[in-house]
């Protein structure tokens, strides 16, 4: 092994796990005490971690993300190692025990990509809990209740039922979100079209916006490259916007005419989708009850089509797909 993990503790003698995975350094540490001092004179020779320390160090650093979901029992199966080497190879490293090894990382790696905020939000309540999770559900639906403008929300409606077309924009999870509303306002007789989500084909998606238009942008954490673009074209075409967002303050330049504040956890967390969607769902009813009996209409003439044509589509003559 060329590489020797880089021990730069605190105060508190535990290494210092970068956010980037663990560090090495070629062949000694420098030590004051329990913990360990880069600047010290003091050298810790390389026999103080075993083997079996070095592998689990390096799976660790290889697959870090595998690793902030592993229980101690998975790490030491992994690796072909007993449950107690594991433990002394997180004593070795200053922790009290393999928990809290695993719980410091999670803290360094929370808010860095998908599987850092996943495994923060799990380490809160230690491992997952379906209670406290809708408990976490009613707090978010609370929060966005809280902070969301209800004269946005009425303005939001207005445009959303005037619109000549409306063009909805989102990436990577708020993509579901964006389709849920899509789905609504098409069935409601909406003129609705998603604008791909990335790459020239945002541009040809948008190209034919203008004046009583409406894009629609999901932008809960920040307004993408595309989204700046969507929001820069618009202004200059005369199309209305209107952005999903989970920012109470944002630069001018990055906000839309509409924005409807939705909560969906905090930076570091696991963020859910079921605020966003009890939103979209209360602008679609809003919308439905303003355009009564319109979209009563809409939907009776969809109904007799399914009726008309059920037997063909789904081998039932009522036409009953499955579908809400």
């Amino acid at each position: 092994m060329s590489g020797r993990w880089q021990q730069a503790r605190p105060a508190s003698g535990r290494s210092s796990w970068g956010l980037s995975g663990m560090r090495r350094i070629k062949s000694c540490t420098t030590v004051t005490g329990k913990g360990c001092n880069m600047g010290s004179s003091v050298q810790e020779p390389e026999g103080k971690y075993t083997k079996s320390d070095r592998r689990i160090m390096d799976f660790v650093e290889d697959y870090t993300d595998e690793f902030l979901f592993m229980s101690i029992g998975q790490l030491a199966g992994r690796l072909g190692m007993s449950e107690a080497t594991v433990s002394r190879c997180a004593r070795h490293l200053g922790y009290r025990d393999f928990k809290e090894m695993k719980n410091d990382l999670i803290q360094k790696k929370a808010g860095k990509g998908a599987a850092g905020k996943l495994a923060g939000t799990l380490m809160k309540d230690q491992g997952f809990d379906v209670e406290n999770w809708f408990d976490f559900q009613r707090e978010c639906l609370a929060r966005t209740r809280e902070n969301l403008d209800m004269g946005q929300f009425q303005e939001a409606v207005q445009r959303i039922g005037s619109a000549r077309n409306i063009y909805i924009h989102a990436k990577n999870a708020s993509l579901a979100a964006a389709r849920l509303l899509f789905f609504r306002l098409r069935r409601l007789g909406f003129q609705a079209s998603l604008i791909p989500s990335g790459g020239s084909e945002v541009l040809e998606g948008i190209a034919h916006a203008g004046e009583g238009d409406l894009a629609i942008l999901f932008s809960f954490s920040k307004v993408s490259e595309e989204g700046r673009m969507i929001l820069d074209y618009a202004r200059e075409a005369g199309c209305s916007t209107l952005a999903f967002t989970s920012r109470l303050y944002a630069p001018q330049e990055q906000r839309a005419d509409v924005n409807l504040y939705v909560y969906r956890g905090e930076k570091e967390e696991f963020h859910t989708m079921s605020s966003a969607v009890a939103v979209i769902d209360a602008l679609v009813l809003a919308l439905s009850d303003s355009m009564q009996p319109k979209a009563a209409e809409k939907l009776m003439r969809l109904q007799k089509l399914k009726k008309k044509y059920g037997r063909r589509l789904y081998g039932k003559e009522d036409g009953k797909s499955g579908q809400e």
